[in-house]
């Protein structure tokens, strides 16, 4: 995808709307920039990998639970924070 979208930036002769009609790529793909993970957000993951490695049979709940021991408020859906 980056391949194609070098190719939407390097020539101006044409608006990048016509390259994008042209690639059949949505000129959304063009600007976005992504967004890395948060400091938070990785220390999380961290942990429940370490947990799931050590207890390969638990399930969301247990998961939950684990978490919220380690001082995270999480629900099924995803992360919503941490105790202050």
């Amino acid at each position: 995808m980056t391949e194609i979208i070098g190719y939407i930036t390097e020539n101006e002769e044409i608006s990048v709307r016509a390259k994008c009609v042209l690639l059949e790529v949505n000129r959304s793909t063009v600007y976005y920039e992504p967004v890395g993970e948060s400091d938070e957000n990785l220390a999380v993951m961290r942990l429940m990998d370490e947990h799931f490695l050590d207890h390969p049979t638990h399930g969301v709940l247990q998961m939950q639970d684990y978490l919220f021991l380690c001082m995270f408020i999480v629900n099924p859906k995803g992360y919503a924070g941490c105790f202050d």
